[in-house]
């Protein structure tokens, strides 16, 4: 453990021998032949149900990307990661503390025909932040919708006692949804109906095939069909990009990268993400119901030495928020790397150099995020170290997926969160407020207390403020999960494809793309 790893030694010496090891039989472009049909392979599926309030899960939201519009749109670039550009409204104005107004573009169309309009906005807004839906955790908290006009609407929250400066950078994450779909679940459920650059055509399989639309309001696609399709085994996605199967690949290993890299007619992607890589410790549940423990494990992890086993996929930071987020600053008093405290704290836990400890299940996935075989069991390693007996269990991502929302379920998992906004709140809240805690089964009323304090600043500077002094600080020494590091995407595509535009939160801009 005390011999620091060198990242590229242990790269160079996996990358001539990994990614040529077996042959995928897809068959994807021979079930697809059509010339401009664009096959993308996704490390993760969706789920049983079409609607975007249902679920908080990222490879969804990725295939959403595609099928829905926002109400604005955010790059969340490193240069400018506060940067708004228009999408369904075209331009929005603070009214005043409690009153945000949006105009709406006019003459677009859901994918069934049905015109879009001011109240689809309210439709969506009012659905999707009730706090009965599983994904109502994004968002600030209940919100009226008053239409103006039929292309103009405010987002009112004076009813609820919190700022509608909330939705500044939310309202470039909620998929918009026609009315008529909330008013009939059923039917929500069972497509997606957006007025996004693709339309949904048919499920076959493993694999969702979406068409251009025709009346997408920023011009038809070029590319005329998009199969999206699983592969949860990262190393198939890299062969079959490379033997012409798939078009479009995401989540590599960094050795896949490099190989890639090295590769005539495929362009790589290294870029940041919006996304933390975190250990959720169980919270509602002995040892981590007691907050020595969570801390005596935060400062049994070298930090250092998992980013360097992680290599390219990430890069360090000290805080709960990635720094593409409104708010992030490295917190001086993150939890660092001190076997010594590490033995104090467990000791005054009642557990000295670990004795009474039962085994403590760490879960995670392998095959989605980058490395989480490696330096998970590094990680193992350093807590067993400390005596604290730690079991690694490794599932595929569906079956992770399973269970990392089943707070019964182990006593630690691995999880990267991602938002598509800048918005702090899509990750503060739905990870450590008492009445989400999705991941660990947080519950504790100061930290709900300051989340809501921070929440209802009347300012964007009163919230930095808040967050940065207050929130951020209050976390790391709480510790409901500790942050490991800021991921970077890896990414890579044949050289026929141009013009595609990478979010930093997962999803695609494929409305501008061509294949040669």
């Amino acid at each position: 453990m005390k011999n620091k790893i060198k990242r590229r030694t242990v790269l160079k010496s996996l990358a001539a021998a990994s990614v040529l090891s077996q042959a995928p039989l897809f068959g994807y472009k021979s079930a697809f032949a059509a010339n401009n049909t664009l096959v993308y392979g996704s490390a993760g599926t969706v789920t049983s149900s079409w609607d975007p309030t249902s679920h908080t899960v990222a490879p969804q939201i990725v295939m959403e990307g595609f099928t829905f519009s926002k109400l604005t749109n955010c790059p969340m670039t490193t240069d400018n990661p506060s940067e708004i550009l228009p999408d369904l409204a075209t331009d929005w104005k603070v009214i005043d503390q409690y009153n945000l107004e949006y105009k709406l573009r006019e003459g677009v169309s859901f994918h069934n025909g049905q015109p879009f309009s001011a109240k689809d906005v309210k439709a969506t807004m009012e659905y999707g932040c009730n706090p009965e839906r599983p994904a109502s955790a994004w968002y600030p908290g209940k919100v009226k919708v008053d239409i103006v006009d039929d292309y103009t609407v405010r987002l009112n929250t004076e009813e609820f006692g919190y700022s509608a400066s909330n939705f500044w950078f939310v309202s470039s994450f909620l998929p918009i949804l026609c009315a008529e779909d909330v008013a009939n679940p059923d039917k929500l459920k069972q497509s997606p109906n957006g007025t996004g650059a693709f339309a949904y055509n048919k499920t076959d399989g493993d694999r969702i095939i979406l068409k251009a639309f025709d009346n997408y309001h920023f011009g038809r696609p070029q590319i005329d069909e998009l199969v999206y399709a699983y592969v949860p085994d990262a190393n198939s996605r890299a062969l079959g990009l490379m033997n012409g199967e798939l078009d479009l690949v995401e989540r590599l290993e960094p050795e896949q990268y490099f190989t890639l890299k090295e590769k005539d007619g495929i362009v790589t992607d290294l870029s940041p993400t919006s996304e933390n890589m975190y250990m959720h410790f169980r919270c509602n549940k002995a040892p981590f119901d007691d907050v020595r423990m969570r801390q005596a494990v935060a400062h049994a992890i070298d930090r250092e030495q998992v980013l360097a086993v992680a290599d390219v996929a990430g890069f360090a930071s000290n805080s709960h928020l990635n720094p593409v987020k409104f708010g992030y600053t490295d917190v001086p008093n993150y939890p660092e790397y001190n076997p010594a405290k590490c033995q104090e704290l467990m000791a005054a836990a009642g557990y000295p150099n670990g004795k009474g400890l039962p085994e403590l299940e760490y879960i995670s996935s392998v095959g989605f995020y980058p490395k989480t075989r490696e330096y998970n069991e590094l990680i193992t390693a350093m807590l067993n170290e400390q005596g604290i007996p730690a079991k690694l269990t490794l599932l595929e991502p569906a079956a992770w997926e399973e269970r990392i929302y089943n707070h019964e379920l182990g006593h630690m998992v691995h999880v990267g969160w991602i938002t598509g906004s800048p918005e702090p709140d899509l990750v503060l809240r739905p990870n450590y407020y008492s009445d989400y805690s999705f991941i660990g089964g947080f519950n504790d009323p100061e930290m709900d207390a300051t989340l809501n304090r921070e929440r209802d600043a009347a300012t964007p500077e009163e919230k930095l403020d808040r967050l940065q002094n207050e929130v951020l600080p209050m976390l790391a020494d709480k510790v409901p999960s500790v942050s490991l590091f800021s991921a970077n995407f890896m990414r890579a595509h044949t050289s026929r494809l141009s013009g595609v535009k990478f979010y930093p939160n997962g999803p695609y801009d494929l409305s501008k793309a061509t294949l040669s």
